[in-house]
């Protein structure tokens, strides 16, 4: 099956487009000729305020959905951490390639290790997470927020007179900028955020064709993953803002799945793990919320 042409919608940032091409170049070697739609979300949009205050899911991915369901693209290509759990009427998540790395990352100029750093310095983070995991671990810790795309954060770094940044291992890797890793954090306490370091390719529920042709670029253990994290999420009630950690281990054909659930000052965490079948993902998404649930 041979399509003309298709086209990718995206956001504009290094990364994004990083990402885009990415799926672009494996379209590509398919036969397909790729255009890639730059789109302009409200997240983008709106810098002067931590993502917490402007509100709602899909801060970074609705203008994208938009652009599919008015046939202005064919594909959205989004970082999966950033895409709401909530299905939109008419559009399907096509595929899930191979994941690259989940974890978390310290970067600093002045400290070499997490543990190294002194009563109450300044750590910024856009991420409530992140944010949550940090107090936990530290409370002594002076937090502040952070914008911008991945450059504009390790400037700020740089500007602003913070002892470290947090941000997310695959991003780095992704534009060349792994020099620039501190230290991977241990994922026992800094859990990643549900998706993260996956894509999620999403089209309209109708278009068979491209339907078919994403499918070639699923990761089926991949999939499975996250399908298990977004259905912990959903059953938790939350959005991307929610500070929920969650690690899947595959092994075989099982995964293991641990998460947490902090309060936003890190005072309370509840943990829990589930193991079982990748078939059965979204099932044991919904066992481990129903566990941390119980903890209360």
């Amino acid at each position: 099956m041979s399509i003309t042409k298709l086209r990718i919608g995206t956001r504009g940032s290094p990364l994004a487009l990083w990402q885009a091409e990415f799926v672009a170049s494996s379209l590509r070697s398919l036969g397909h000729a790729v255009d890639l739609v730059i789109i302009q979300t409200q997240g983008d949009q709106v810098q002067d305020r931590p993502l917490a205050q402007i509100g709602g899911d899909g801060l970074f991915t609705k203008a994208i959905q938009d652009a599919l369901l008015e046939g202005r693209a064919d594909i959205a290509v989004h970082s999966l951490k950033d895409l709401p759990t909530l299905p939109v009427a008419g559009l399907t998540l096509a595929a899930v390639p191979k994941r690259g790395p989940t974890g978390d990352v310290f970067v600093s100029v002045k400290h070499r290790r997490f543990d190294e750093l002194p009563q109450g310095a300044h750590i910024a983070s856009g991420s409530q997470r992140r944010k949550a995991m940090l107090l936990n671990r530290r409370p002594d810790l002076q937090l502040h927020d952070l914008r911008g795309n991945i450059q504009t954060r390790l400037k700020r770094l740089q500007e602003n007179g913070c002892d470290a940044i947090i941000l997310a291992e695959a991003g780095l890797i992704r534009l060349q900028l792994s020099d620039r890793i501190t230290e991977v954090l241990d994922p026992d306490w800094m859990l990643p955020a549900v998706g993260q370091g996956a894509l999620g390719l999403e089209c309209r529920t109708n278009d068979f064709a491209t339907l078919d042709i994403l499918q070639l670029l699923n990761d089926s253990y991949t999939h499975a993953a996250v399908t298990a994290e977004r259905s912990f999420l959903l059953a938790m009630g939350g959005g991307c803002q929610v500070p929920l950690g969650v690690q899947t281990i595959i092994r075989a054909e099982s995964l293991k799945v641990r998460g947490v659930w902090l309060s936003p000052d890190g005072k309370e965490r509840r943990e829990a793990e589930v193991n079982g079948n990748r078939t059965d993902a979204e099932n044991l998404g919904k066992q481990l919320a129903s566990w941390i649930r119980m903890r209360n």
